[in-house]
């Protein structure tokens, strides 16, 4: 069954969502699509969503540092054929460098910063590394114009760079406890990156701005709330910043379980909660505590309907996400994480064409 979809991509469905405001849909943003998908939808090799080769949401390394997005005018043809409101411009993992001994620089993913000592092979990102991805974003915004898809920054992973890549978990939360200074001081030369870019990403004219940071699981918080309070909040609001004094709304992405910290992501003006992992969040139960105070995308399990359904099971999930969401307004359609490559393919459709079946508020 190919994609039928009802209207047009408009990034200002999206913006008015954002806002509290009802349009003429439910808007879709997807973060991912994978190359498969991608492939079964425009008929040729394209990539990813979020690059033309390699996988940026899994990793750094210096090869997806350097490697290019999608070609937008094969994005553009995407969000028509699935109803996608914007289109992304990655730039998750901070780059820090470190010096080899054969005197090569290297973007470090093998975990290998551990002390205060180490800190000093520490290279911070450099101008050069924004100025690549602020060219990327005016391409995006050159090609979409006259389209009403909008373009937006995913970003600002200063947490999650660190103890993914830099430090690895385990170290990274036992220094949390054992030297919380050696934890700030490599956050911050995160935090510095992230707040160049994002400046520089609203002056070229994102349409928003979509800030990500894996800071819970299944259960809650990585960190107790009250630390994470004090040493997260302060450096994400430097990054929100320039996307909120310009009027330029803020969505935030974590998965896990996310309740402690709610009501600090609406007070420091996030406009939208991404993706309401379902493994932690029952979405009833958001929508009534959270659904008239903030926008909330996602929910859509990757798991089950999507992998391990059938096009049935996708098709009642999807009607009963909407059933509950939609009332009211506040809410984005996606996935739970994204359309990855093991979606069965007639799943994924079975998923879009329900949506557009469903999602107007007319």
């Amino acid at each position: 069954m190919p994609f039928k979809t009802y209207g047009k991509p408009n990034i200002n469905r999206l913006l008015a969502t954002f806002r509290g405001e009802i349009p003429d849909r439910v808007p879709y943003f997807e973060v991912l699509i994978e190359d498969k998908h991608v492939e079964h939808i425009l008929g040729k090799s394209a990539g990813n969503t979020l690059g033309a080769s390699g996988d940026a949401a899994k990793g750094t390394s210096d090869e997806v540092a350097a490697a290019r997005p999608m070609d937008p005018k094969d994005y553009i043809q995407v969000c028509r054929a699935v109803g996608q409101d914007a289109m992304i411009i990655e730039a998750l993992w901070a780059p820090l460098r470190k010096m080899e001994e054969d005197g090569t620089l290297h973007i470090i993913n093998d975990r290998s910063i551990k002390s205060r000592n180490d800190l000093e092979n520490v290279i911070p990102p450099r101008k050069e590394d924004i100025d690549v991805k602020v060219g990327f974003i005016k391409e995006y915004l050159e090609a979409a114009k006259g389209t009403n898809i909008g373009v937006t920054l995913l970003t600002g992973s200063f947490f999650q760079t660190n103890y993914e890549f830099v430090v690895g978990l385990t170290d990274f939360m036992v220094k949390i406890v054992e030297d919380l200074e050696f934890v700030e001081k490599l956050m911050d030369i995160a935090v510095d990156y992230y707040v160049k870019l994002v400046k520089a990403a609203c002056e070229a004219g994102i349409h928003f701005l979509f800030a990500a940071d894996d800071v819970a699981y299944k259960s809650g918080l990585f960190v107790r709330p009250e630390l994470f309070k004090k040493i997260w909040r302060p450096r994400a609001e430097k990054i929100f910043a320039p996307a909120l004094k310009k009027g330029i709304p803020v969505m935030f992405h974590s998965d896990g379980k996310l309740d402690s910290i709610m009501d600090m992501l609406i007070d420091m003006g996030v406009s939208c909660i991404h993706p309401m992992d379902p493994y932690s969040i029952d979405y009833r139960d958001y929508k009534k505590r959270y659904g008239s105070r903030i926008a909330l995308a996602g929910n859509i399990d990757i798991e089950f309907p999507l992998v391990k359904g059938t096009p049935e099971d996708v098709r009642r999930d999807v009607i009963e996400h909407l059933k509950v969401m939609k009332p009211g307004g506040r809410y984005v359609f996606c996935s739970s994480h994204s359309i990855v490559n093991y979606i069965p393919v007639e799943n994924y459709e079975a998923m879009i064409n329900t949506f557009h079946e469903y999602a107007s508020y007319d």
